[in-house]
């Protein structure tokens, strides 16, 4: 049995991730870490965890944690996670980080886009990127691993085969990208009211969100060179989810069964990848579970390829896809714990 520390438990991700731990058969929770919340009951927070009655928020305690675990899921904001992270690494502790401290592959990037000095840099070439679809075998090898955004998986994974093909234009891509509320965490913030966000719908951090560095990055692989692409998310007045609409100028005459065949190449065998050849997704075909569905269309008027992309923003986008790379690092199946499908509702 796989013993669990989740630091700052608190918050949504920590929230997601208890839920799926009380369905995982080889693994289970040994401290929940809420520093602000530290010797509340669980469930005074979330009733909902009845699997937890009883048990409390703990404060951060590095050396009773390393006693009986196994696994340290931080649910930390950058800079802050990284310091965290690293003393347990130190442990022989496998961590895996939600934060976007060990996500990235040149610190100067990290450092300008999130306007921080990386308290643990020495430990980025150890990292492995929670991508499991494109790095199963360097996460199954990590002692560390970064997890990607939400935005970042439910864009990479669906651009990443087309140019690796160079089926698309590396140099016009664009991404327009929605999520529900639950993706800005429990901060209170006034554009997160509820009278502000009910039947409203608005663009935010447009030309600067900082996932876009991080998509680049990883579609830069993917080209063989330098990426540039425009990313505008959206505020959706939905809890959960995240849909996507990818526009890329196509670079060769390929029909919709040529950009099919593509995919499947991929992602085929892919337990959490739904491709579609005739249907676009929504955001309830992936609510409540660990799969992203990908689906397009062929505009051979304007020689463009539209792709669309949904995953539940708390679960492939977070806490699932954290558990899914556990499951990698410890040698297990991947899907265990995870195969819960979709609720429409």
């Amino acid at each position: 049995m796989i013993k669990a520390a989740i630091i700052g438990a608190n918050g949504y991700t920590g929230l997601e991730l208890m839920n799926l731990f009380s369905a995982h058969p080889h693994a289970s929770v040994t401290h929940a870490v809420s520093v602000s919340n530290a010797d509340t009951l669980i469930t005074d927070m979330y009733p909902a965890l009845v699997d937890y009655r009883g048990k409390k928020f703990e404060a951060l305690d590095p050396d009773l944690i390393a006693k009986d675990s196994d696994a340290v899921f931080s649910c930390l904001p950058h800079a802050a996670s990284a310091a965290v992270c690293a003393e347990f690494y130190k442990r022989g502790i496998k961590v895996i980080d939600l934060s976007a401290d060990f996500r990235y592959n040149d610190i100067s990037v990290y450092e300008k886009t999130y306007k921080v000095t990386h308290p643990n840099p020495e430990l980025l070439a150890k990292s492995g990127y929670g991508l499991p679809e494109l790095y199963r075998e360097r996460i199954k090898k990590s002692s560390i691993v970064g997890h990607p955004g939400c935005y970042t998986t439910c864009s990479i994974l669906p651009i990443y085969p087309l140019l690796k093909e160079k089926l698309v234009d590396a140099d016009d891509i664009i991404i327009d990208a929605k999520s529900g509320t639950s993706g800005a965490g429990k901060k209170a913030e006034t554009a997160g009211l509820f009278a502000e966000v009910n039947e409203n719908f608005k663009a935010y951090a447009v030309t600067t969100h900082r996932h876009t560095s991080e998509i680049e990055q990883e579609l830069s692989l993917a080209a063989g060179k330098p990426v540039a692409l425009s990313f505008t998310p959206h505020l959706l007045p939905i809890t959960r989810g995240i849909l996507a609409t990818i526009y890329l100028k196509l670079t060769k005459d390929v029909s919709a069964d040529g950009i099919f065949e593509t995919y499947r190449s991929y992602y085929g065998n892919e337990p959490f990848v739904l491709v579609d050849r005739d249907k676009l997704p929504t955001i309830n075909s992936v609510k409540h579970s660990n799969y992203i569905s990908i689906g397009f269309a062929v505009d051979k008027r304007l020689n463009r390829l539209i792709v669309v992309s949904c995953l539940d923003n708390l679960i492939k986008g977070a806490s699932g896809q954290a558990v899914q790379n556990m499951n990698l690092m410890f040698g297990l199946d991947e899907t265990m714990g995870l195969k819960a499908q979709p609720k429409h509702l």
